[in-house]
């Protein structure tokens, strides 16, 4: 048996009903008397009523929203009635009546005038009021940002101001929440695979003593998951008890900021000597762990490294102290004596372990091949495959292959901080100050973006790169780790940065050129000596086969160029791949018939039309003449060759 409607809901079908009415009359009215205030009115009837029909709850909610206009809207209620009673009288069918009732009526439309302006005047105020805040808000948030840059510039180690302490004092009150106090540790990571490995080597370090840590590698390869699996393991919590403290130092830039934080985390009051006051507090503690998650962010700037590098020595000098840094990049900082051996740079993570991460995330109703692309473009970053896996929960492996052809990186990129931004995090490693000091490390970078088998220390002199410090260049991307060594011994970049790269930072002709004249020579070369310098050339074209494709890919996608030496270029590396069977370049071979000179060379192209034809051994070769014969042959090739 149905439930018997509440006393709230009959009143509320008693109010629809109501509405309903008046939506034909203030519609009359805004029809008759031409007033454009009555259109927003007729619209947010409407959408009551739309709401009480159509959405569950939606009753409730309207109860609530025409309380909200009883009391404290703009228009009353009763100036509503009295249009309504206006308009019904005026719709009545008796002429007679309506005429001895003018003088009555002309007084309602007048109490329906002063109600409506009554209305319309405290709407401007409300206007004037919220500009007023909003104003005021602006003003505040400028007074605020005045007394940061204050703090900045006067708070030192050395200073005796009880004016800066003070300050300081009220900019953490206020910028830092209950979170980051020392009761509040970050949580274990639930999702945690392929770093086993460098956690069992962490713990062994345990073994030794109070050890001192640096956790490196390139951003989003999963540091600070891996601080937070050391300081949550059943070992430490034995060891350390609640003297565990994890501090994220990214939001420090300066040292002063860096000692005000961990004074905060530690739950001590800020005083003359911040530094003094950390070390008197640790060497208060029979035993005590501190983890400073992302110090990098303050480390790399020139004006703060070395006293950055003075407190970590400062610190390091206790004893019991167990101490664990997390930084982006290759290189520990200075002054510190490292408990060996050095924990190795985090590298991507294993397939088995990607795939484990992916699953975990996304569930196990995927396609493989799908999911194995998914992987492919996240060369097994963590950072990479918690974004993508996570888009792939809710759109699904094929929609978000088909957005990534276009979107790229920036398909991972809505978050709001480099743990939810993929173009976020790489832009962060970019704009290091370590990065910036060195002229020439954005331009290789470019470069490197472009080559998927990377290049060799080899390669990198012979090319005679327009950079007079390459190798300079090379050790800072190694140092920030935008860069690594692959086992080939091949300088290298993952996929999420090589896309990044060409999408928002993409190489210029001038940096590509000399590579391209060098992989020219190479091919031309191999076909010079056709097979009696097999042994010199093809493991050099080989280990570059992939580069030179996306090189000459890249200039035939150039309209400005001369595509006469690159389309040479790509016939040598069909005829190379031919030869070898290492390869295919049929994707490339399309953009080349699309891309011929005129007139067209019908000497050089069918020298290559006999070799491939001399070298078929495959079916699949015949399409060398779906791409040439129609140039040698059609009316822009000159008509058939003699």
């Amino acid at each position: 048996m149905p439930s018997l409607p509440s006393a709230n809901q009959i009143r509320l079908n008693s109010i629809t009903a109501c509405l309903k009415a008046a939506v034909d009359t203030v519609n009359t009215l805004a029809n008759n008397l031409g007033f454009s205030f009555f259109n927003p009115i007729s619209a947010t009837i409407e959408s009551l009523t739309k709401l009480m029909e159509e959405k569950p709850g939606g009753a409730s909610c309207n109860h609530y929203y025409l309380c909200r206009l009883r009391y404290s809207g703009d228009l009353e209620p009763k100036t509503l009635h009295k249009i309504h009673t206006f308009v019904e009288a005026q719709q009545g069918g008796n002429r007679i009546k309506i005429l001895l009732r003018r003088s009555e009526m002309n007084t309602l439309l007048k109490d329906c005038k002063i109600g409506l302006q009554n209305a319309f005047d405290v709407f401007k105020v409300n206007t004037a009021i919220l500009s007023k805040d909003i104003n005021e808000m602006q003003k505040n948030a400028v007074e605020k940002h005045q007394e940061v840059l204050d703090l900045i510039a006067s708070l030192s180690d050395t200073t005796d101001s009880e004016t800066t302490s003070s300050l300081l004092s009220r900019v953490l009150s206020s910028s830092f929440s209950s979170s980051t106090s020392l009761s509040m540790l970050p949580s274990m990571p639930q999702i945690f695979h392929g770093r086993e490995s460098e956690l069992s080597d962490i713990l062994q370090l345990f073994n030794q003593g109070a050890p001192r840590i640096a956790i490196l590698g390139a951003g989003g390869m999963g540091k600070t998951s891996l601080a937070r699996a050391v300081l949550h393991h059943p070992e430490i919590i034995h060891m350390y008890g609640e003297c565990r403290i994890f501090v994220a130092c990214d939001v420090a830039l300066t040292m002063p900021e860096l000692v005000a934080l961990i004074v905060n985390y530690l739950g001590l009051k800020l005083g003359k000597n911040p530094t003094q006051q950390i070390i008197h507090h640790i060497e208060s503690r029979p035993r005590i762990l501190l983890i400073l998650d992302n110090l990098e962010t303050a480390w790399e700037l020139p004006g703060s490294r070395k006293e950055i590098e003075e407190f970590l020595a400062l610190l390091t000098d206790i004893e019991h102290l167990a101490l664990i840094i997390t930084m982006r990049g290759a290189e520990r900082p200075a002054q510190v004596h490292w408990t060996r051996p050095f924990l190795k740079p985090l590298s991507p993570l294993a397939y088995d372990a990607a795939q484990k991460t992916f699953i975990d995330i996304a569930g196990e109703n995927h396609d493989t091949n799908e999911m194995d692309k998914i992987l492919h473009l996240t060369d097994n970053m963590p950072l990479a495959i918690d974004l993508m896996a996570h888009l792939v929960d809710s759109e699904g492996c094929a929609t978000v292959l088909s957005h990534w052809d276009t979107e790229r990186t920036s398909l991972v990129s809505d978050g709001y901080d480099r743990r939810s931004n993929l173009d976020m995090s790489i832009a962060l490693s970019l704009s290091s100050p370590r990065v910036a000091s060195v002229s020439g490390t954005h331009g290789l970078l470019s470069l490197l973006s472009m080559l998927p088998d990377g290049i060799s220390d080899l390669e990198l002199r012979k090319s005679n790169l327009p950079t007079h410090n390459i190798l300079e260049c090379k050790a800072t991307l190694l140092r920030t780790s935008l860069a690594y060594i692959s086992s080939q011994k091949r300088l290298k970049v993952l996929v999420p940065v090589q896309e990044h790269m060409q999408r928002h930072h993409p190489a210029q002709l001038l940096i590509i050129q000399p590579l391209f004249q060098h992989y020219r020579e190479l091919l031309e070369l191999y076909l010079k000596f056709d097979g009696t310098m097999w042994a010199e050339v093809v493991p050099r074209i080989t280990m570059n086969f992939a580069n030179i494709q996306s090189l000459l890919s890249f200039r035939l996608h150039q309209e400005q160029l001369d595509h006469s030496q690159t389309i040479y270029s790509a016939l040598n590396l069909h005829s190379f791949s031919l030869q070898t069977g290492i390869s295919t370049v049929f994707p490339l071979m399309d953009l080349v018939a699309a891309s011929l000179p005129v007139p067209v060379d019908h000497v050089h192209f069918l020298s290559h039309v006999i070799h491939a034809t001399h070298l078929r051994k495959d079916p699949r070769l015949n399409t060398c003449h779906f791409h040439i014969s129609p140039v040698i042959t059609g009316p822009m090739g000159g008509g058939t060759p003699q």
